[in-house]
């Protein structure tokens, strides 16, 4: 699935993605391959994301993620 990562300031991450993990303001959720679309809130927390075996994480502050049509758009404000 296609992942892209924003922050006001730039495109922190645009490519593919096997897995995400999201900290969801009512807690961590993971977003798969062919997952129904959704929309949410996002908290202070770790974001990680695995592509090609390979888990990269980073520490975020608040934002917003919407998963539709196999693209996952994830608007931090900020990424530590």
């Amino acid at each position: 699935m296609k992942l892209e990562i924003l922050t006001p300031e730039s495109v922190f991450y645009s490519g593919e993605a096997d897995s995400v993990t999201l900290p969801g303001t009512l807690g961590s959720f993971q977003i798969l391959n062919n997952h129904a679309p959704i929309i949410s809130t996002l908290g202070k927390g770790m974001l990680s994301f695995t592509v090609n075996g390979e888990i990269r994480q980073m520490e975020v502050t608040d934002g917003l993620m919407e998963m539709h049509n196999n693209k996952i758009t994830v608007c931090i404000d900020e990424i530590h």
